[in-house]
């Protein structure tokens, strides 16, 4: 007589193996909720086809047939005016840079402040973060003035840098806050574990706090770089030469001095979306990765 000897859990890792392939029934309220998702996503292109539909489309042709109708070919003049008439590949590099800095910059300084509120346990440290909220909740219109003296009486005015400087310490009051409240719970043990190896301070920083986190830096590393691309005020009040313009002033100051046509307005509008629609087809896997790390251990 044959016996055959099985290994003592074999049938079990097997069905664990063989779980995932299985498929889920989906009810009728998932394929429900599928459908509502894919009407409200084609709801909110429409407007983004009717800037494509008009930004295409002759002048004469917009008058004739209204905004709404699809253009009858690819007429690329509103287009190539706008661009030649602002200088669109210098204003574009402008708000590249801005952004940019400001998002690497700010997410530096919000690490920094956070380790040391969060995991530094510095005196004081509810009172700050009280005070990084209501800096938070301040309206730009109260720190316009201030900035513009003081940006005059240092020599940094009309410059990229006094616009870098001044959103990175804004974007990173709200970075700050928020990172603190992360770092505030980071597991003690493995702060204690890295001490014990002889690591220092900076070691522990970047080795040990910084590689935890990465997920939610780079959800503000995204959210950084278009908050910063979309301001207007300030950017408006501090670059006042073409040189160092931005593409929402650009577009704010064309609109108003009335020097663009319905085509051109729409034009003008789909190359300022662009870059921020590529950034985010470009990063939406890192933002999706950040925004659902704290949800699955």
């Amino acid at each position: 007589m044959t016996v055959t000897m099985t290994k003592p859990g074999a049938p079990a890792a097997r069905d664990r193996r063989e779980a995932p392939r299985r498929r889920r029934r989906r009810g009728p309220s998932a394929y429900a909720v599928l459908v509502a998702l894919v009407a409200l996503a084609g709801i909110m292109l429409i407007p983004f086809l009717v800037v494509v539909f008009n930004a295409l489309k002759t002048p004469r042709e917009y008058t004739s047939k209204g905004p709404l109708s699809p253009p009858s070919g690819f007429d690329l003049d509103a287009i190539r005016d706008f661009w030649e008439r602002v200088d669109f590949g210098h204003v574009l590099w402008n708000s590249v840079l801005i952004s940019g800095s400001v998002a690497v910059l700010a997410v530096l300084l919000s690490v920094f402040n956070a380790y040391a509120l969060g995991i530094g346990r510095i005196k004081g440290r509810i009172w700050l973060l009280a005070l990084l909220l209501l800096a938070n909740t301040l309206p730009q219109e109260a720190l316009v003035y201030p900035l513009y003296y003081m940006a005059k009486q240092i020599g940094i005015y009309d410059t990229r840098l006094s616009v870098i400087i001044v959103f990175t310490v804004v974007q990173s009051a709200f970075g700050t806050y928020l990172l603190s409240s992360v770092m505030s719970a980071f597991p003690r043990p493995l702060l204690e574990a890295a001490r014990i190896d002889g690591a220092n301070r900076w070691q522990i920083l970047w080795r040990v706090v910084v590689p935890v986190v990465r997920p939610t830096l780079s959800v503000l590393l995204v959210f950084f770089f278009v908050w910063t691309w979309n301001e207007f005020l300030i950017p408006m009040v501090f670059l006042i030469s073409n040189e160092n313009q931005t593409v929402s002033v650009a577009l704010g100051v064309l609109q108003g001095q009335r020097l663009m046509d319905a085509t051109m307005s729409s034009a003008a509008a789909l190359l300022g979306l662009l870059p921020t629609v590529v950034f985010f087809l470009i990063f939406q896997r890192t933002l999706s990765r950040g925004l659902t790390a704290g949800a699955i251990k």
